[in-house]
């Protein structure tokens, strides 16, 4: 039974040097920290307008836009690295297949990206 749990020991410590270091930044940064706040810094900024305005009040939709153009790329990424360590390990077939399918997955969301481009989607003004 020892010998079982004594595998388990690189991760015990591995969890208790990244408890400790976790613990010791937030302490540093406490304690070591420029204090100066004022009421700019101290609001609260989540979307690019004043949360506690009226509900009826326009905003600008680019924010929202462009938070949602990071999220599609951003998950072609996530999509990208399992994708790419399994693919040495298909066979031939099955590997040009998943191949090809990326392929064209990837023209997908280029010819995308480019007609949101096109479009000024990306602009900021």
């Amino acid at each position: 039974m020892d010998d079982f749990l004594l595998h388990y020991l690189p991760i015990v410590i591995f969890l208790g040097i990244a408890t400790a270091l976790g613990i010791g930044f937030i302490v540093l940064a406490a304690v070591f920290a420029p204090k100066a706040p004022d009421t700019e810094k101290l609001s609260s900024y989540e979307c690019g307008f004043n949360a506690f305005d009226d509900a009826r009040m326009k905003f600008d939709v680019r924010f929202y836009l462009v938070s949602i153009l990071f999220i599609i790329f951003d998950l072609e990424v996530a999509f990208l690295f399992p994708w790419a360590v399994t693919l040495m390990k298909l066979p031939v077939a099955v590997g040009q297949f998943a191949f090809v399918s990326m392929l064209i997955f990837l023209l997908v969301l280029t010819v995308g990206f480019i007609y949101e481009w096109k479009k000024g989607a990306l602009e900021w003004e």
